[in-house]
């Protein structure tokens, strides 16, 4: 009796606890994202772009309902996340190139959804055919640079000019990395004329047909200064001019055509233009644009102009401000499917600030592309 009673203990009355199921845990909340869309954009070099240094930026933007992260996946296996929806890409190549650019729009418990678009870049990589850095101090070069001096017709120079083009070293010449044309007020004879100002007119030595143009200047500052950086028909009929010395002389102006690339006048201190003298419009000619730079005498600008045959496109550090593009292009509005050449020169006009004794325009580098 005492083992069937002790067993019952044990059983019944010893402090045993039931069993008890965990409780189910509860079901994770899923957010997934939705209303995905991607927009792309190319800047820099793509097939409306054919010249420059081969780089440029893919720029993508998306945005998704309930999204919280993003993550853009571009054709060269390169990824890039952010947190507000938008990617730059930076690519420098040659040739053609096709990208899947992919984003994954992912929410805050990690879920995502995506969408991809592709796109095809065109890159090319243009042929630099004319430089100068400017690098060698000392004279210009005598490989690039021609010193146009001889007097036009009549003694003086056209407009108005009452400066001497001089090869004086003092008047044209490289430092510090710069070529600087110096207009100065000093008495000066030649060729049986005396003037009070002298100054520099330099000839590209190298001509060309359709291209890009880059100059990197910095310009006086000075009521009556005239600083131009210009081109020419390379057959202009122009007694001194270089081409004109080498035998290419059958053009009279404007019908060899002119093509003013920079153009500023002190009494306009801040303002640059840019225009084009065919024989339909030449003088105060009507085709023209400029653009306000207010630092032009106190920093470097990047002055630019692209011709192809069917336009010229004329920009301030990539800022455009004028297109020559006339709808009927024959010799009277178009003489320019032939080589012109470059000029760099400092003009004085009537009217100049007679406190200005000296005034530099300084230029950093001179690049011609051509595709």
């Amino acid at each position: 009796m005492f083992f069937i009673s002790l067993l019952a203990c044990f059983l019944f009355s010893c402090g045993g606890e039931e069993e008890v199921e965990p409780p189910t845990p509860p079901t994770p909340t899923v957010i997934t994202p939705s209303n995905l869309s991607l927009a792309i954009s190319i800047t820099g070099l793509d097939n409306n772009h054919p010249y420059g240094d081969g780089s440029g930026q893919i720029q993508c933007t998306a945005s998704a309902t309930d999204a919280v992260n993003y993550e853009f996946r571009f054709g060269t296996g390169d990824i890039v996340e952010s947190s507000v929806g938008t990617a730059n890409y930076t690519y420098t190549q040659e040739g053609e190139h096709p990208y899947t650019v992919q984003v994954l729009a992912f929410s805050s418990t990690g879920h995502y959804i995506s969408a991809s678009e592709q796109l095809t870049i065109y890159v090319n990589q243009p042929d630099v055919i004319f430089y100068d850095e400017f690098d060698t101090d000392g004279p210009i070069s005598a490989d690039n640079w021609f010193h146009q001096t001889v007097l036009p017709d009549g003694g003086s120079w056209f407009n108005g000019e009452i400066q001497h083009y001089t090869d004086k070293q003092d008047n044209s010449y490289v430092s510090e990395g710069t070529l600087k044309i110096v207009a100065k007020k000093e008495t000066y004879t030649d060729q049986g004329v005396t003037k009070e100002y002298t100054s520099a007119r330099l000839n590209s030595k190298f001509a060309f047909t359709y291209g890009r143009v880059e100059i990197r200047a910095k310009l006086p500052q000075g009521g009556g200064t005239w600083p131009a950086i210009w081109m020419l028909g390379k057959n202009i009929s122009e007694n001194g001019a270089y081409w004109q010395t080498q035998g290419y002389g059958n053009t009279s102006w404007p019908q060899c055509g002119e093509i003013d690339i920079m153009e500023h006048w002190g009494d306009n201190q801040g303002y640059v233009k840019s225009s084009i003298h065919t024989p339909s419009s030449f003088g105060g000619t009507i085709n023209g644009g400029g653009q306000a730079i207010p630092t032009v005498s106190s920093e470097f600008h990047v002055y630019s102009m692209d011709w192809t045959a069917d336009k010229m496109v004329f920009a301030v550090d990539g800022v455009e401000h004028y297109t020559y593009q006339p709808s009927v292009k024959n010799s009277d509005t178009w003489p320019f499917n032939s080589d012109q050449y470059l000029l760099l020169n400092i003009a004085v006009e009537p009217d100049i600030d007679p406190a200005l004794s000296e005034v530099v325009m300084e230029i950093d580098y001179i690049r011609v592309y051509q595709d």
